[in-house]
């Protein structure tokens, strides 16, 4: 049951990441799809299972904080340990923007497979029910990585070497809980600092790439869908 979960993951992460490399000529499109649905995974996702595992150890308010705290970490990392814009747009510091964020949804596609390993140490029904969660975000996982990659000045060899980091992530996030285990009030925790991650690269580094060139209405679009897209497909798979 675990090898076929983990090789569903590797499936979806990569579909994503070919779609990206397939519409490469409407990027403008594919950044606003994306920083949709990484704000999707962020509000509709991330949070709220954050609060769920976290009922009982900690307030909401505390969640909500972590929240911030990921938002503010990844906003000084971004501008500080990575650097400022450049016109030139292969910039080696703007790569390095590219690599945070594909960073990023790599450690939180590990957290996937971390999330089921732990939900099937609970009972196998448990684990199919987050499986199906984890897998309806993993296409935009794939997506949004070599989105990141190819906005910020990356090669395509780059975009592969990071879609491969994130496909193979959640297989080694759920061959990890073989070796320990976690309370779900501390995974709840590190969702809700990732929930920061993503509202930030979401909203202050793909949405307004996606209309800097294109400003036009089917950028804006693109963004509500894939909103409402990552909305529709957790709501079925909880």
């Amino acid at each position: 049951m675990i090898i076929l979960v983990a090789i569903s993951a590797i499936v979806c992460t990569v579909l994503g990441g070919l779609f990206a490399f397939k519409y490469q000529d409407k990027l403008h499109l594919v950044l606003g799809f994306s920083a949709g649905a990484i704000i999707g995974v962020a509000f509709f996702d991330l949070l709220p299972e954050a609060i769920e595992l976290s009922d009982g150890a900690f307030d909401v308010s505390v969640v909500t904080s972590i929240v911030a705290l990921g938002f503010i970490i990844y906003m000084l990392l971004d501008r500080f340990a990575v650097g400022h814009e450049h016109i030139d747009e292969h910039c080696e510091n703007e790569n390095h923007r590219g690599r945070l964020g594909a960073g990023s949804l790599s450690v939180h596609s590990f957290l996937d497979g971390m999330a089921i390993g732990l939900a099937f140490q609970v009972s196998t029904e448990v684990g199919l029910v987050v499986t199906l969660a984890v897998l309806a975000h993993k296409f935009f996982d794939g997506l949004n990585t070599v989105s990141l990659i190819l906005k910020n000045g990356g090669t395509q060899k780059e975009a592969v070497k990071w879609l491969s980091v994130g496909a193979i992530a959640p297989v080694l996030g759920i061959l990890s809980t073989k070796l320990f285990t976690l309370q779900e009030s501390s995974l709840g925790l590190v969702l809700a600092l990732f929930g920061g991650f993503f509202l930030y690269i979401g909203a202050s580094d793909l949405l307004p790439e996606s209309h800097h060139r294109h400003p036009t209405y089917w950028t804006t679009f693109a963004t509500v869908l894939g909103m409402a897209i990552l909305y529709a497909i957790i709501k079925v798979a909880h």
